[in-house]
């Protein structure tokens, strides 16, 4: 077996079942699961039908590339949403089965291991999959805590240049996950010359980046950065989005990576071997879902109206605020973060995610204790709900 298998963690939603074992909820509430990243506003029902208008595609065998039709869709979203030239459908955008296993496949296709002491750089707290990725591509992890004195910014400087020397990948996730926080553009200004004097791809998780609070300043992301600071070719740069937040389609597996033509070439051979070809009924809907941004402007604002009623509350007694994008609250605790996870289920039924399952020690610190992750994915007045019951076990503590 691959030793390298041993080396991985349990997920933070085993290490959250472990820790409820035994502990029976009180009965006079009924359970609110605020702890999983899944939307659970209702799919629009005109995705619905060109996934069910295409069933007859079921009979073909898809390519790994995708169709031109889908390639186009992307590529003409892209350009609207990023406001940058339109992409080459041909070179610069690959459609993916969901950002999840395009995140975890890209550290495979990109890491070389022949080359001794490899590091994949990775915020902490982070999404568990840059980890298991750079492990399995026989990489250490290296991690670069985002902390609230520094307003939750991944802080490049406080890497030393040997470390630099050995990465050869980074993982950023802007809109953060769990923090919200976006990357402005002198960071990624920063990241691009770090890239350009060491050599290292940058992958740029974008799957929270149609969450967001005002219309008029969507988040700045990594194609759009590189445009500003005249980098056209988006070199060293491939983004990764999906339409899971976005559309509601979690189940959909879809989405796309785009960016570094010489790469996605590379990547586009790993994944023929790798076996990730798109359903075809799926990207019929794809097309459907990415061309249609009216479902994303109201499905923002559910999210918005959630984020105006339920944030007071819960800051009323732990110390969190609206994001800057995304659908997580990353609110501070007076107790443990694990304790608090668990006496709330115990008491209010309310499950949530303690905060140092999703970040790992480093510099001595676990960027990530002390806080609960909180996910407004629930409908409104259950949100509401938990929010009340939160309030009122913070008030008896």
């Amino acid at each position: 077996m691959n030793p390298d298998l041993d080396r991985l963690q349990p997920y933070p939603f085993e290490k959250l079942r472990q820790l409820f074992a035994g502990v029976s909820p009180a009965p006079t509430f009924g359970e609110i699961k605020l702890s999983i990243g899944e939307p659970q506003h209702e799919t629009p029902p005109f995705i619905q039908r060109a996934l069910a208008d295409n069933l007859a595609g079921l009979a073909n065998y898809p390519t790994t590339q995708g169709t031109d039709a889908l390639r186009q869709a992307i590529a003409g979203w892209i350009a609207r949403r990023y406001g940058v030239p339109l992409p080459d459908a041909a070179t610069q955008v690959l459609p993916v089965n969901g950002s999840r296993e395009a995140l975890f496949a890209f550290a495979q296709t990109v890491v070389d291991r022949g080359r001794s002491g490899a590091k994949v750089v990775c915020p902490n707290p982070f999404y568990q999959i840059y980890e298991g990725a750079a492990l399995l591509a026989g990489a250490a992890p290296t991690y670069l805590n985002t902390l609230p004195h520094n307003d939750f910014e991944m802080d490049w400087a406080s890497l030393p240049d040997n470390i630099w020397r050995d990465v050869q990948l980074v993982y950023v996730c802007s809109p953060a996950n769990p923090t919200g926080k976006v990357m402005d553009l002198a960071a990624w200004k920063t990241l691009f010359a770090l890239s350009d004097r060491y050599g290292f791809v940058i992958a740029s998780d974008e799957c929270y980046s149609e969450i967001f609070f005002d219309e008029a300043t969507p988040p700045l992301g990594g194609l759009t950065a590189a445009a500003q600071l005249g980098r056209a070719d988006y070199r060293n740069l491939v983004t990764f989005s999906s339409l899971s937040k976005r559309s509601n389609v979690p189940g959909l597996r879809s989405g796309f990576v785009a960016g570094d033509a010489a790469i996605l070439k590379k990547f586009l051979l790993y994944r023929t071997y790798h076996g990730s070809a798109m359903n075809p009924a799926v990207q019929a809907a794809s097309i459907a879902a990415w061309g249609d941004e009216a479902h994303v402007r109201d499905n923002r604002r559910m999210y918005a109206e959630k984020f105006h009623e339920v944030t007071p509350l819960i800051a009323h007694h732990l110390d969190c605020r609206v994001p800057d994008a995304g659908f997580y609250l990353w609110a501070k605790t007076p107790i443990s973060d694990t304790d608090f996870a668990r006496e709330l289920l115990r008491r209010k039924n309310v499950v949530v995610l303690p905060g140092s399952y999703l970040a790992r020690e480093s510099g001595g610190v676990n960027p990530g204790a002390n806080y609960i992750r909180i996910a407004l994915v629930a409908p409104h007045e259950q949100c509401l709900d938990a929010a009340q019951r939160i309030n009122d076990f913070c008030q008896s503590l």
